[in-house]
């Protein structure tokens, strides 16, 4: 397992997932092992948030000693690292790849990526923290991949799909996430914190000014379910997306026509007409 110096030292190659842990001698506590470690660590960080998790908080959740846990993993990051791998199972590749469209797989793939960051709030928040090499996410970014290469979108332009999409998933999801978690906190449903968050400024003079356009959006939001809105705004978003693909392949396709095809006095009058 990683060492905590050896993260230190050099953070871009460290992790549970590049080393190979010579087997200790012995067996563990009986009823124990890493899987069962996992789980309780990921239902700690779901409930209590990265900054409460520790060996001791985690080891009486399990019933068993601080020093139990030892035997399976050499640090907290490491429980970390395979928790955060862990969390991408929620991903649902085989039905990713059975839909019949990259429309489709897009919107499947975006959907479960986006539950996956609302029911672990947590794992955004150590995004470029750990290298996240396990089998699960590697296994998630090479379906990613795959659908981008399935719309048709030359090389060069599959890098800024991929970002234009996931990357509006990751920040929809994080703070759609981050939202449910304060309103639990202050024991108030999602709509109830929603109105109280904009009563506070929405009747506020100084504020008139800059509301007046945005006024209408925000008495709308209010008469809804968040649930809902949550759903109406990403799935509207990721619609835009999905529509500017489509386009952006549609212009390489007529690019890689207008370089194939040989031009002649009458495809050179063609042009000259269509750019009048």
């Amino acid at each position: 397992m990683v060492k905590a110096t050896d993260r230190a030292k050099n953070p871009a190659r460290s992790s549970v997932w590049l080393e190979n842990r010579a087997a200790r001698s012995g067996g563990g506590p009986a009823g124990l092992d890493r899987d069962r470690i996992v789980a309780a660590a990921i239902r700690m960080l779901d409930e209590e948030g990265l900054a409460k998790l520790s060996m001791r908080k985690l080891a009486t959740e399990l019933n068993v000693t601080a020093m139990s846990l030892y035997w399976y993993v050499d640090t907290k990051d490491d429980i970390i690292e395979f928790a955060l791998d862990a969390a991408h199972q929620g991903i649902d590749l085989e039905a990713v790849e059975a839909a019949r469209s990259w429309q489709d797989r897009l919107r499947l793939m975006a959907n479960d990526y986006r539950r996956m960051l609302v029911a672990h709030p947590w794992v955004s928040s150590i995004s470029g923290t750990y290298l996240n090499v396990g089998p699960q996410a590697v296994a998630v970014a090479k379906g990613i991949y795959q659908v981008i290469a399935s719309t048709g979108l030359p090389a060069d332009g599959q890098p800024g799909a991929t970002s234009a999409v996931f990357q509006f998933v990751y920040g929809f999801g994080t703070v759609e996430g981050h939202f449910e978690r304060r309103a639990a906190e202050t024991g108030m449903t999602q709509e109830e914190y929603y109105r109280e968050a904009v009563d506070a400024f929405v009747d506020e003079p100084r504020f008139a000014e800059d509301l007046k356009l945005m006024r209408p959006v925000i008495e709308e939001r209010a008469s809804r379910r968040m649930d809902d809105l949550w759903d109406r705004d990403f799935d509207y978003a990721l619609d835009v997306l999905i529509a500017g693909i489509e386009v952006m392949v549609s212009r390489a396709q007529e690019k890689q026509q207008k370089q194939e095809t040989p031009e002649t006095p009458e495809t050179q009058r063609m042009q000259e007409m269509q750019e009048k």
